[in-house]
C-alpha cells in the first residue's frame, strides 16, 4: 500500500488537485502519457511530445523511466527522432517475456498537407501507418527498425478525399490482454472539416501472438469488426477514441466519445467480430435481447440515465479485483471543451440477457484544476504495490497521481447495504414528523475559499410543490449564511442552495422535476471547496442536469469564504410539509456516502 497521507476532500493538501501530482518530463507540448510496469518494478512511460503545440511537425514519440512509482523520471529517450515526419500517440504493451512494444502513428511518407472539403489541411499527425518498435531493456533503448501493423481498409477509408490512398486514424489508451490476445481501440477518420475531424468510426486491432512471438516480423494482426463499417455513434458522424476492456465471460466492452453529449458503448460476444448496435451508455445496462451484429441505424432506447460526456476521451479500465473504472466529464457538452473536473464511476459485472454486463455507480470527482478552463484528459491507470495511480495531461504538463483507494472502494460498494457517515458530523436533528419551524445553535463551517466544505443531509417531505419554502436558513441580519429553499413550482420545482459570505454570493439548484408531493425524499447538498462545486444527491442519484440542462453540478467563485451565518439556525420555516431528519457535516460528503446514507433509510 502507498504510505502517502490522505488529507480527505477539501483539505489543504487535497490529493484531487492536479497540482499535487508528480510531473512527467516533456519538451513542451505533451500528450497521452501511458505506463507499463517493467519486470524489474520500474515504470516505463511513453508519450507524445514536442517543442511546439499539438500537431507541430516536430512532435514525436518518446519514453521515460521511473524507479519510484512516478515521483521522479529519467531524461527522455527518443523512440522516434523529432519530426518531420511526425510520430504520435504511442501506446505501450509488455509481452510475456518482458519486451515492451510501443505502437504509434507514423507519417512515414512525410505527407505535408491533405485535402478536405474546406481546403488544404496542414496538420498531418493523424495519418500514415500504424507501426511499432520494441525495447528489451525496459525502455532505455529501442529497435532501429520499425514494424508496420497492417490495418484493413474500411469504406470510410475509400470514401475520403484521397480515395483511401492516404489513411487517417489515431488511437488512445493502452492495449489490453484478454483471452491470451492483445486488443486496442483506434479511430478511423473520413474527411476533415472546420473542427478538424469531421467524420470518424472505431476499429479494434487484435493480435493473437504478440505476447509470445519473439520475431516482431511474425506478429499477426486482425482489424475488427468484420465487414466495412466500424463502431459508430447512434446519430452523429463522430465516434472516436475507443477504449476496450474484457469481461469475465470472455466478452468485450467498448466505450467511446461522440458529439451528442453522451458517451457511447457496445458489447461484443464473439471476440470483437460483431458488436451490439450503437447506443448511449447508461449507468444501468440496456435491457432486452442484444443484437447480433453492429451496423448503422437507430439507437437502442436506453432504460435509464445516460452517461453525459462531451467530445473528450472517455476511458474504461478493468482492475485486478475484477471491477471497473470509467473516466469521464459528467456533462452534456458537444465539443472539445470543459474537461475539468474529471469524474470517475465504479463498475461491477452482473448477468445480462446475453452475458455479463457492467453496472456503473454514481460518480465521484477524481481530479480537478484550479483553472476552470483546464482540459484534463488522456489518462492511464496503473496498479502497483497495492496502490492505484493515474496519469493525465492538459497538453502542457503531464502528471502522475496516487488515488485514495477508499474513493474507489466506496463506488464499488454503493449497491451494498447502507450506512450513515459520522466523521465530521457537527449537527444532527431528528424529528418525528411535521415541522412548523424550529431553531438550533449555529455551527462554524469550513471556508470553501480555503479548500474546506460541508454537506447538508435531510429527509424531506413536501406537501406542496411551490417556491419559497424554507428548509434551512442560517443567514444573519446582513444576509451572510446559507439558505436552502424551494424554487419554481409543480414540475419545475427544485431545491436551491444559496451561499453568502458578505462579499461573494453563489447559488445552485437540484435538477427540476425530481421533488414529489407527500413522499419522503433523501437530499444531500454538498459544497466542495476543492473543485469549488455545489452538488445535489437526491434519493441516491447525483443530479447531472437530466434533459433540462448541460450540467447537474455548479461552480462557485473561488473567493467564497465563511458562510456559517448566524448564531441561530432556523429550520423548516414557511414549509408545507416536514423535515424528518437533518444532519450537517463539516466536510463534503462523497457521492458514495450520500448514496449509502439513502440506502440506510431514515432509521439508519
Amino acid at each position: 500500500m502507498a504510505t502517502r497521507d490522505w488529507p480527505g476532500p477539501g483539505g489543504p493538501l487535497d490529493w484531487r488537485d492536479i497540482a499535487s501530482g508528480w510531473e512527467i518530463p516533456r519538451e513542451g507540448y505533451c500528450d497521452q502519457p501511458y505506463v507499463v510496469v517493467n519486470d524489474d518494478g520500474s515504470w516505463l512511460c511513453v508519450l507524445t511530445t514536442g517543442p511546439g503545440l499539438e500537431g507541430d511537425s516536430r512532435q514525436h514519440a518518446v519514453a521515460t523511466i521511473s524507479a519510484d512509482r512516478g515521483r521522479t523520471w529519467s531524461a527522455l529517450v527518443d523512440i522516434e527522432p523529432h519530426g518531420p515526419p511526425e510520430s504520435s500517440w504511442a501506446m505501450p504493451v509488455k509481452t510475456a517475456f518482458g519486451r515492451v512494444y510501443a505502437i504509434y502513428v507514423h507519417n512515414t511518407a512525410n505527407v505535408r498537407e491533405v485535402c478536405s472539403p474546406f481546403g488544404q489541411v496542414r496538420r498531418v499527425d493523424t495519418l500514415g501507418h500504424y507501426v511499432m518498435k520494441y525495447s528489451d531493456d525496459g525502455g532505455r533503448t529501442w529497435s532501429a527498425e520499425r514494424y508496420e501493423i497492417p490495418v484493413r481498409e474500411f469504406r470510410i477509408d475509400r470514401e475520403n478525399a484521397h480515395g483511401g490512398e492516404v489513411r487517417f486514424f489515431w488511437g488512445v489508451g493502452k492495449p489490453i490482454v484478454h483471452g491470451g490476445a492483445v486488443y486496442f481501440g483506434a479511430s478511423k477518420v473520413g474527411d476533415f472539416g472546420e473542427g478538424f475531424l469531421a467524420e470518424s468510426e472505431g476499429m479494434i486491432l487484435k493480435s493473437e501472438n504478440l505476447l509470445t512471438e519473439r520475431d516482431p516480423a511474425r506478429v499477426r494482426w486482425e482489424t475488427l469488426p468484420a465487414g466495412e463499417v466500424g463502431l459508430r455513434a447512434p446519430l452523429g458522424p463522430i465516434a472516436e477514441e475507443q477504449s476496450v476492456v474484457g469481461l469475465s465471460d470472455g466478452s468485450l466492452y467498448c466505450a467511446y466519445r461522440t458529439t451528442e453529449g453522451y458517451l457511447c458503448d457496445a458489447y461484443s460476444r464473439d471476440g470483437g467480430r460483431t458488436w451490439t448496435p450503437p447506443a448511449y451508455a447508461t449507468y444501468a445496462p440496456r435491457a432486452g435481447p442484444e443484437a447480433s451484429a453492429h451496423g448503422p441505424g437507430q439507437p437502442v432506447p436506453p432504460p435509464g440515465r445516460r452517461i453525459k460526456h462531451p467530445r473528450a476521451a472517455g476511458f474504461v479500465w478493468k482492475c485486478r479485483n475484477g471491477n471497473y473504472l470509467l473516466w469521464f466529464h459528467n456533462h452534456g457538452g458537444r465539443w472539445y471543451y470543459y474537461r475539468n473536473p474529471v469524474w470517475l464511476s465504479g463498475g461491477v459485472e452482473r448477468d445480462g440477457p446475453q452475458g455479463r454486463m457492467i453496472h456503473w455507480s454514481e460518480p465521484e470527482v477524481l481530479l480537478y484544476d484550479a483553472e476552470p478552463e483546464a482540459r484534463i484528459s488522456y489518462p492511464d491507470l496503473i496498479e502497483d504495490g497495492g496502490g492505484y495511480f493515474v496519469t493525465e495531461t492538459q497538453k502542457t504538463v503531464a502528471r502522475v497521481h496516487e488515488i485514495d483507494p477508499t474513493l474507489l472502494e466506496g463506488m464499488w460498494r454503493q449497491r451494498e447495504a447502507g450506512d450513515v457517515a459520522h466523521e465530521a458530523l457537527v449537527a444532527s436533528l431528528m424529528a418525528s414528523g411535521r415541522a412548523g419551524g424550529a431553531a438550533t445553535a449555529g455551527r462554524a463551517l469550513p471556508s470553501p475559499a480555503a479548500g474546506g466544505g460541508f454537506s447538508l443531509e435531510l429527509w424531506l417531505e413536501l406537501g406542496r410543490l411551490e417556491r419559497g419554502q424554507t428548509i434551512l436558513d442560517t443567514r444573519d441580519a446582513a444576509g451572510r449564511g446559507i439558505l436552502l429553499e424551494t424554487t419554481g413550482s409543480h414540475s419545475s420545482c427544485a431545491l436551491r442552495l444559496s451561499l453568502d459570505d458578505g462579499r461573494v454570493q453563489a447559488a445552485w439548484d437540484c435538477d427540476p422535476g425530481l421533488l414529489r408531493v407527500g413522499r419522503r425524499q433523501h437530499v444531500v447538498a454538498t459544497v466542495d471547496g476543492g473543485p469549488k462545486l455545489i452538488t445535489f444527491v437526491l434519493d441516491g442519484t447525483l443530479c447531472d442536469g437530466g434533459m433540462s440542462r448541460q450540467y447537474g453540478w455548479g461552480r462557485f467563485p473561488a473567493a467564497l469564504a465563511d458562510v456559517s451565518g448566524a448564531s441561530e439556525w432556523r429550520i423548516g420555516t414557511l414549509l408545507h410539509g416536514g423535515i424528518h431528519a437533518l444532519r450537517v457535516y463539516g466536510r463534503p460528503l462523497r457521492t458514495s456516502e450520500a448514496v449509502r446514507s439513502w440506502r440506510a433509510g431514515l432509521s439508519g
